[in-house]
C-alpha cells in the first residue's frame, strides 16, 4: 500500500496561518483521528484538533478532498491552522504518530499528482519554475507552463502525429505483404510537414533559461572608453573599479540587475586593443572578443563604423567629449541620470523584443532539444519506405512523450522534484 505523506505546505512559521497537507490513502482516517469527525468533502468546517490522549492542539479549518480529483490524484487532508511554530511542530509529531504515515519528501506531493496523471513532467517543470520565479516575466512564463500551455501543443501533434502513423501501419498490415519496402500510397510528407512547421516556429521562440538567467548585455569598446562607468551607472553602484589609467579593467566583471521586471546580466569587458604586452590583458581581450559573439546585446563605445552588427552605438562622455548624434543610439554621461534612463529604455524595448510578454510558451533547454530531435526525424520522411518513415514515426512520438514525461527516468524524476520544497 502507498504511504501517506504530510508536510507544511505554506510559508515557513511564524505566520498567520499555516497549511498542512496530509495525501494518501489514510488521509481520512488521520483525518478523523485528530479532528474527530470530516466535513463534506471540499467544504471547509472548524474542528477541535487533539492529540491520542484527547489534549487540545489548535482549533483549524479542515477540508477534505477524495481522490482521484485531487491535485495528487489520491484522498487529500487539508489543515489550516494557526501559523505558529509550535502549533505546526505539534500537529506535524501527532500526524507522525499514526500508523502509515510519513513526512513528505521534497516535491513528492507533486511526484505523486505526475505519476496519478493530474499533470504531465512539462507542468511540473512550469510548476517548479514558477517557486522559483523572481520576476514578473519569470511568472508569467512559469504559470503557461504550469498550466498545461506546451503540454497541449505537444498532445496535439502527438494527436494528429498518432493518426498518421495509423494509416501507416494500416498499410503495412493490409498492404502487399510480398512488398517489404514500398512507398506509401499516400503523400505521407505533406501529411507531416504542418506539425513539422509548428515545430519549427517553437524552436524559434526565445527559451525560458534567457528569463531565468538574464538577457546578457556587453559592454565592450577601446581602453578608456567608459566602459565601467557606464556599467557602475546602469547598476547603480560600484562594482567596477574606475580610474583614469587606460587598460584597468583586464578581466570580464558580470552583475545581475533587474529593471522594470526584466532580468539582465551585465558584463564589462576589457578595452578592445590590436595588441598588446600584458599576458593578464591579452586574456581578457581574448574573453572580451569571445563575449561579443555570444551576447544578446552589445553597447558599443569606440567608433561607430567598429561597432559590431546589431549593437547600439553609445557615446559615452557626452558631457566631456564631442560626439556626433547622427553616429550614436545614445548619447550618456554618468552625471546625466536622465541619458542614463533613456539608455536603460532603450535596452529594454530590446530586451522585451527577445523575451516577449512572458505569456507566450518559452521552451527548456530540454523541450528544445526533443523537438529539435524529432525535426530531423520528421524532415527525413519521404514516402519512399514506408518501414523506416513507420520508424521514424514511432521516434518523433517517443521524443514528444519523453518531453511530456511518458517515459521519463528516475534519475531525471530524482534532479526535478528535489527543486521543491516539502509540502509541493
Amino acid at each position: 500500500m502507498t504511504d501517506t505523506i504530510f508536510a507544511l505546505s505554506s510559508g515557513r512559521p511564524p505566520a498567520a496561518i499555516a497549511v498542512v497537507r496530509v495525501s494518501g490513502p489514510q488521509a481520512r482516517a488521520a483525518g478523523i483521528a485528530i479532528a474527530g469527525t470530516l466535513p463534506p468533502p471540499r467544504t471547509a468546517a472548524m474542528r477541535r484538533l487533539r492529540d491520542a490522549a484527547g489534549e487540545t492542539l489548535d482549533q483549524a479549518l479542515v477540508l477534505f478532498f477524495p481522490g482521484p480529483a485531487t491535485a495528487t490524484g489520491e484522498d487529500l487532508l487539508e489543515l489550516h491552522l494557526h501559523g505558529g511554530r509550535a502549533v505546526v511542530a505539534a500537529i506535524e509529531a501527532e500526524l507522525a504518530h499514526h500508523s502509515g504515515l510519513r513526512l513528505a519528501e521534497p516535491g513528492e506531493f507533486t511526484r505523486r499528482a505526475l505519476g496519478n496523471g493530474r499533470l504531465d513532467l512539462a507542468q511540473a517543470e512550469g510548476l517548479a519554475d514558477l517557486l522559483e520565479a523572481e520576476t514578473d516575466l519569470q511568472r508569467r512564463a512559469a504559470l503557461a507552463m504550469a498550466e498545461g500551455a506546451l503540454s497541449r501543443v505537444v498532445t496535439g501533434w502527438l494527436d494528429r502525429l498518432s493518426m498518421v502513423a495509423a494509416r501507416v501501419e494500416a498499410e503495412l498490415d493490409f498492404g502487399d505483404e510480398d512488398e517489404i519496402t514500398r512507398a506509401s500510397a499516400f503523400d505521407l510528407p505533406a501529411l507531416v510537414a504542418p506539425v513539422r512547421i509548428e515545430m519549427e516556429q517553437m524552436l524559434s521562440r526565445p527559451p525560458v533559461e534567457r528569463l531565468r538567467d538574464g538577457v546578457v548585455v556587453v559592454l565592450a569598446g577601446p581602453r578608456n572608453a567608459g566602459k565601467s562607468s557606464l556599467f557602475n551607472a546602469l547598476l547603480g553602484r560600484d562594482a567596477a573599479i574606475v580610474t583614469d589609467i587606460a587598460g584597468t579593467t583586464r578581466d570580464v566583471l558580470e552583475a545581475a540587475v533587474v529593471r522594470g521586471g526584466l532580468p539582465f546580466r551585465l558584463v564589462d569587458t576589457a578595452g578592445l586593443v590590436g595588441e598588446t604586452a600584458d599576458p593578464i590583458e591579452a586574456i581578457g581581450i581574448a574573453r572580451a572578443q569571445a563575449l561579443l559573439g555570444t551576447a544578446d546585446l552589445i553597447l558599443w563605445l569606440g567608433e561607430p563604423a567598429e561597432a559590431p552588427e546589431g549593437s547600439l552605438r553609445v557615446g559615452a562622455r557626452c558631457d566631456e567629449t564631442h560626439h556626433d548624434p547622427a553616429s550614436f543610439h545614445h548619447l550618456v554621461s554618468i552625471h546625466d541620470p536622465a541619458s542614463i534612463d533613456a539608455l536603460w529604455e532603450t535596452v529594454s524595448k530590446r530586451a522585451r523584443a527577445m523575451l516577449g510578454d512572458g505569456g507566450s510558451i518559452m521552451p527548456h533547454d530540454r523541450h528544445r532539444r526533443l523537438i529539435a530531435e524529432a525535426i530531423v526525424e520528421l524532415e527525413a520522411i519521404n514516402g519512399n519506405d514506408i518501414l523506416l518513415d513507420a520508424e521514424r514515426l514511432r521516434v518523433v512520438n517517443s521524443r514528444l512523450g519523453t518531453l511530456l514525461g511518458r517515459d521519463a527516468t528516475e534519475m531525471m524524476l530524482d534532479a526535478l522534484f528535489g527543486r521543491f520544497c516539502l509540502g509541493k
